[in-house]
């Protein structure tokens, strides 16, 4: 399974139950991501995901029924029960600081890998964010 989430620089998640930020341009590059499949994700992430609705699959239990060959969007779910099942990571990164309540525990999840492979790019609300692909 490849798990793809979106962190600020002290790897939050949420603030208030709520996601820190978005972009459209960083959505269309993670679709392109699972061309071929559908992407993974609840109802939550399905509204950022809005214009590519027949290229995604949604359900509130999306992690247990993920293939493992597919992508998964995750904002607000809880990954640890599926951490064995975890092949791949792709983490977007704001480049900035944001409130928040909720963080990933990247040390769990990373096992400290370096990643494979850090490109920058502009987003269409950010003027740089950064994509980690780590490999696990």
């Amino acid at each position: 399974m490849k798990i793809i989430i979106c962190l600020d620089d002290k790897n939050g998640m949420l603030f208030a139950a709520r996601r820190q930020s978005r972009d459209s341009a960083l959505c269309e590059r993670v679709i392109g991501l699972s061309k071929g499949s559908r992407l993974y994700m609840n109802e939550y992430s399905a509204k950022l995901f809005s214009d590519y609705s027949d290229q995604i699959y949604v359900d509130s239990d999306f992690l247990s029924k993920a293939p493992e060959t597919v992508s998964c969007f995750v904002e607000n779910t809880d990954i640890s029960p599926f951490i064995y099942q975890i092949k791949n990571v792709i983490i977007y990164r704001w480049n900035r600081v944001y409130p928040s309540d909720v963080k990933l525990d990247t040390q769990s999840l990373l096992k400290n890998k370096t990643p494979q492979c850090v490109t920058d790019f502009v987003g269409s609300s950010h003027n740089k964010i950064t994509e980690e692909i780590y490999i696990l």
